[in-house]
């Protein structure tokens, strides 16, 4: 898809961004925190597979269990972030800045008829 300007009508365009970015950081963070206090399965799981090694192997199992649901945690907040804030860069803000001129703008989206 060819995307002119609509100030100046050149084709340099570049892409913003700025609500992707962010939702994105803020669904990381909130599924980190979420993921890390709900994982106490996790540490459950890791505490008890470490028994074999003694009480440093379940400290370590049980840190590894944490980090575990937190990184899961933090995918999946991250990836759900990034997926609203691309949908509110697309209807909402001007996502597209013109390189030649420095004009912000977003693409008008032609709705369906509805019937």
């Amino acid at each position: 898809m060819n995307i002119q300007c609509p100030n100046c009508h050149s084709a340099r365009i570049t892409t913003r961004n700025r609500a992707r970015k962010t939702a994105g950081l803020i669904g990381t963070v909130g599924g980190c925190v979420g993921g890390a206090t709900g994982s106490l399965s996790g540490i459950e799981i890791g505490m008890t597979v470490g028994i074999v090694a003694g009480p440093p192997g379940m400290v370590f199992g049980g840190v590894l269990g944490a980090l575990f649901g937190a990184v899961v945690g933090g995918t999946a907040g991250g990836l759900s972030g990034a997926r609203l804030g691309e949908l509110v860069d697309r209807r909402i803000l001007d996502n597209y800045r013109c390189l030649a001129c420095g004009h912000c703008f977003s693409l008008t989206v032609s709705e369906p008829p509805s019937y």
